[in-house]
């Protein structure tokens, strides 16, 4: 998606450990004409599959997953990190494991919102170590749902994340595979496979 590759470019920023922010239009700050576009995009790309909920985690997949739930015409569901009194007892469970706090959490989606006749569609922001989306693969696989595939806007393609996915059998499509970071610079990958 050239538009998406050009945001990352114009305004993107690399840190140290190979850290891409893009929070300035992705994750924190939201650029609505391009999250708009995203929508779009995914819609092409899964047209023709049966989706009837688009699953996400919180906190920086929900604006993405919204936005591209109004092209699919279908509910946003997401997993929460946190128990809460105003969650459901009854939840599907997954475990993802943060590489930036060094632990694992539990993921959890009320019983209502997922059932077996769903067709589920996992959108998320990043893809690198996979971890998030094998979580959401988790709750979907406890619930009997039928996991389609997984969108994702950002894949980081030099970490095994979605090596990792792909010989689980998912499929994963994402908009923007970055080979590598080098001085400062991002490269793509030149043949996205989608």
């Amino acid at each position: 998606m050239e538009l998406l590759k050009k945001k990352i470019i114009e305004d993107g920023r690399i840190l140290e450990g190979n850290i891409l922010k893009v929070d300035n239009f992705l994750n924190h700050q939201l650029d609505i004409g391009l999250l708009n576009e995203i929508g779009k995009e995914f819609k092409k790309i899964f047209s023709h599959k049966k989706i009837t909920k688009i699953l996400t985690a919180e906190v920086s997949g929900i604006a993405i997953a919204a936005i591209a739930a109004q092209y699919f015409d279908v509910p946003v569901v997401f997993a929460k990190k946190t128990e809460s009194k105003n969650l459901d007892q009854e939840t599907y469970e997954g475990s993802v494991y943060s590489y930036t706090k060094g632990k694992y959490y539990k993921i959890r989606v009320s019983k209502r919102y997922i059932s077996k006749e769903d067709h589920i569609l996992i959108i998320d922001d990043f893809l690198a170590n996979g971890q998030a989306i094998l979580g959401l693969k988790e709750v979907v696989d406890a619930s009997g749902a039928n996991l389609v595939a997984a969108g994702v806007v950002i894949e980081k393609g030099f970490q095994e994340g979605g090596k990792i996915l792909r010989e689980a059998n998912l499929e994963v499509h994402a908009l923007a595979t970055i080979d590598a970071m080098v001085n400062g610079k991002v490269v793509f990958r030149n043949h996205e496979q989608y």
